[in-house]
């Protein structure tokens, strides 16, 4: 009979894959552990980029797929998906039997696999508490965080708000993000050594990615979802007038998506520009050489905060979602002024040799979160310290 330690972890949506790739591999790998994975959400569907697939493809064994996204993309979806998600992963812990179970930082369905966990005495593991963002993603980070018996956080700000939230701080650990860990193998081998059209498909414009070019991905704020077309639209404007090469990327399925994915859906077809090309998904370290070899990020995605402040990319933050997260100096915040946005690309693009930022990580999380969650006394139940 096995004395491994069983770990699950519940992949939700195409980035938290990206989170978490070099932690479950080292768990995988380690001889005391034994990795139990469980795929659900938008993680599962075709028209957030199938991350399924390549979670397949890097050799995974994904033990339960969990069906619970609902139509809709509104924020009463996400309540339904959220609750949905809670009676399914409730079903999956009690046939796995996790020694553990590992939730990843702050999608709405992440506090499903919280609850889903906690109330079945399961130790919970929770990456990149502590941190604030701004919006409903910040309340479902700090409720993990309180349904959570053990913290792997990304900053020693982090772990500062974990401990002031009235968390045990010896099952409070600054490991870093484990996105940085591939970041920093991206940073070993930047090369942009695969065709992007040819590799992924797209819908739009071919063009070389030998000249200069820029990538776009911005996501509907939840808590400001009913003006997702329209914000989106600015950005759409002012990359079409800038004539730029660029790789844009499909939202996530959050409250506003709809409206995000029908503004550049009306936009491609009445203005069919002739230099954008729109992506679901890539492979994490293809999607981060793309990065590494582009001129800038554009949108209000957390891998600009993240793994562009490591690779040192320049990037064009807009708007409120990533409000008070750590920055490096490789981002410019603005609002949704076009010509706000205009400047601040202009500007980014022309930046040269911005110095790599540390802020999140250093590049071997995966096995220090592994190698601690071999050893740690696993308890599911706590006390408030102070």
């Amino acid at each position: 009979m096995s004395t491994k330690r069983k770990i699950c972890a519940v992949i939700t949506a195409r980035p938290s894959y990206s989170r978490v790739r070099s932690l479950l591999l080292a768990i995988k790998s380690h001889a005391d552990l034994e990795l139990q994975l469980v795929v659900a959400g938008s993680a599962l569907l075709d028209r957030y980029g199938n991350a399924v697939d390549f979670i397949e493809n890097d050799g995974f064994t994904i033990d339960e797929k969990v069906f619970m996204v609902l139509e809709g993309e509104n924020k009463t979806a996400m309540a339904k998906t959220t609750g949905l998600g809670v009676m399914e992963l409730a079903n999956v812990f009690y046939n796995l039997e996790p020694d553990a179970v590992l939730t990843i930082a702050d999608r709405f369905e992440t506090i499903a696999t919280s609850i889903a966990a906690a109330y079945q005495n399961i130790p919970l593991i929770h990456l990149q508490g502590g941190e604030v963002t701004g919006n409903i993603d910040e309340k479902v980070r700090h409720a993990n965080t309180k349904l959570a018996d053990i913290h792997f956080v990304t900053s020693e700000d982090a772990r500062d708000r974990v401990i002031k939230l009235g968390e045990d701080p010896s099952y409070v650990f600054n490991t870093g993000c484990p996105s940085i860990d591939i970041a920093a193998n991206v940073k070993q081998n930047p090369t942009l050594d695969f065709d992007p059209f040819e590799k992924y498909g797209g819908v739009g414009a071919t063009f070389s990615v030998d000249q200069k070019y820029i990538v776009v991905m911005q996501h509907p704020v939840t808590t400001e979802y009913a003006a997702a077309k329209e914000d989106v639209l600015k950005t759409l404007r002012v990359v079409d007038e800038l004539k730029l090469p660029t790789f844009w990327f499909w939202p996530n399925v959050d409250a506003g998506a709809d409206g995000t994915s029908n503004g550049i859906r009306s936009y491609r077809e009445k203005y069919n520009p002739d230099h954008i090309r729109f992506f679901k998904n890539m492979d994490p370290d293809d999607f981060l050489k793309l990065l590494v070899n582009s001129a800038c990020l554009i949108g209000n995605s957390s891998v600009g905060i993240r793994e562009c402040a490591f690779l040192g990319v320049p990037v064009v933050n807009i708007g409120t979602r990533q409000n008070r997260r750590l920055r490096g100096k490789n981002v410019i915040d603005v609002g949704y002024t076009e010509s706000e946005i205009k400047d601040a690309i202009m500007h980014q693009v022309e930046v040269n040799n911005i110095p790599s930022s540390p802020i999140y990580g250093a590049g071997n999380s995966g096995h220090q979160i592994a190698e601690i969650l071999s050893t740690i006394a696993l308890r599911f139940h706590k006390t408030i310290t102070y």
